[in-house]
């Protein structure tokens, strides 16, 4: 694969009424290696030049005439939603960069701008670019294929191989009846594909999803079918059962594996006969939205009349370290939605961070990823976001140990003997080369380092045995 089929064009529009600040950007751009550098004095030329070129990144002033700057992310916004807007500006209202940022705008930048800073941010924005490009050809290239609603599987961001095979296959059963029995560890995303395979098969009625665990048989029935009026202490009037609610939908039992005895009794009853009695009523209720389980157990503990009942399909979700290649898309979608909610910039990401993630097996899967993020923007004041809450969460100590004198205070340790430092080198680049799709401009790029030096690196790595071919 070659550097330009891999990535997208780096074009760069620069917008600003100055010419003197026209010119500087575009003299530092390009001392920085970014070629292809475009710019516009007038913001009413930004759509045209937009429709004109392939524009990989916008730097944006926001004090111009006749149009603001604001009023240009906006209607970029609107028109080119991925295309990703960097606020370049002397005006220092934290306001108005609240405001930019929720129209879009991926980084706020004050003048004067040192060089540095300006490559730094450009060179961040545009490796975010890439991947979400990356992303959207991947899906292009493996649901434009293979499926016939790609749109369904949106809320699940992945790249993997396995999870987009798994869609295939949600895809193929989407239109049965029968039963699917969805399983996976504690935080993998179960529901998301229970709501998915939903989605795809455009049943009519509801989606109504009940976590199980914890319900005593009584409150199972109640929850399920229903009551009538009387039909218990307490029952002033009639209550529809969630199996009523979804109608000719889906019924998602989550946490099933938690089920009680004789609750299980219950639900192999109704899927063998396809009807069920409200608590106090005579007449029969009848089924008629499919069936959908999920457990985090193993699924054989169940009363092997059931298993075989709700396993008609069967469904495996991939923990999160058997999907480490997304965690670049999970972080990043994660930091928006934890700026977002916090109502903060975006943070840039420490590039060692996903040397670490790469190195942990997650047992708290995709959740306890969201979780991570959302902590460490919690605690972010500004610059780059602390490699710190991530550390402590996966069982690093950032503080030396007293009873380990030959540990100076300061280094970061694993819970495990700690790897070589060629073993992280590696870690590194394997990470960055996955992330770009084994692209070595781009991984030196996002490493900082020539791509001659990844090339040396990954010769260094290739001893045999795993032994370091260079004796330095």
């Amino acid at each position: 694969m070659t550097d330009a089929e891999a990535l997208p064009p780096a074009s760069i529009l620069v917008v600003d009424d100055e010419e003197s600040a026209l010119r500087s950007a575009r003299r530092t751009l390009r001392t920085h290696g970014f070629e292809h550098v475009l710019t516009c004095d007038d913001p009413r030329e930004v759509s045209s030049t937009l429709e004109k070129h392939r524009v990989s990144l916008l730097l944006l002033d926001l004090l111009m005439p006749h149009l603001s700057g604001e009023e240009v992310l906006g209607e970029v916004a609107r028109s080119h939603p991925d295309l990703p807007v960097i606020v370049v500006t002397a005006e220092q209202d934290v306001r108005t960069a609240v405001r930019c940022m929720k129209q879009g705008a991926v980084d706020y930048l004050l003048k004067p701008v040192t060089s540095e800073q300006l490559a730094e941010t450009v060179e961040r924005a545009l490796e975010q670019s890439a991947l979400r490009w990356e992303n959207a050809r991947l899906r292009e290239q493996f649901f434009g294929e293979r499926l016939e609603h790609a749109e369904c599987f949106e809320g699940i961001l992945t790249r993997d191989p396995g999870m987009l095979r798994m869609f295939g296959y949600l895809e193929a059963i989407s239109r049965g009846t029968q039963p699917v029995l969805i399983t996976g560890e504690t935080g993998t995303g179960k529901e998301l594909v229970a709501r998915a395979l939903h989605a795809v098969s455009a049943r009519e009625g509801n989606f109504v999803a009940v976590n199980v665990a914890g319900l005593d048989d009584t409150m199972f029935s109640d929850t399920l079918f229903g009551h009538t009026t009387g039909a218990f202490t307490g029952a002033t009037g009639p209550r529809k059962g969630m199996i009523e609610q979804a109608g000719g939908g889906t019924l998602f039992l989550d946490e099933i594996g938690d089920l009680a005895e004789a609750s299980q009794v219950k639900l192999l009853r109704l899927l063998q006969e396809g009807e069920y009695y409200a608590l106090g009523a005579d007449a029969p209720g009848r089924l008629r939205a499919r069936v959908l389980t999920a457990t985090h157990r193993d699924p054989k503990e169940f009363r092997q009349d059931l298993y075989y009942r709700l396993r008609a399909y069967h469904v495996r979700v991939p923990p999160l370290r058997e999907r480490k290649g997304d965690l670049p898309l999970l972080v990043d979608h994660f930091l928006e939605q934890a700026a977002a909610d916090l109502d903060k910039a975006k943070p840039t990401l420490p590039p060692e961070l996903f040397v670490y993630l790469a190195s942990y097996d997650f047992p708290g899967n995709v959740r306890e990823l969201r979780s991570m993020v959302f902590d460490a923007v919690a605690h972010h004041g500004q610059g780059v976001l602390s490699l710190a809450p991530f550390l402590e969460l996966m069982g690093f100590s950032p503080d030396g140990d007293p009873e380990r004198p030959d540990e100076a205070p300061g280094d970061l340790r694993f819970p495990y003997p700690m790897p070589r430092l060629r073993q992280l080198e590696q870690a590194a680049v394997a990470v960055a080369l996955e992330r770009v799709q084994g692209n070595q401009s781009a991984a030196a790029r996002m490493l900082g380092v020539s791509r001659p030096t990844i090339a040396r690196h990954m010769e260094r790595l290739r001893g045999e045995d795993g032994v370091d071919a260079d004796p330095d």
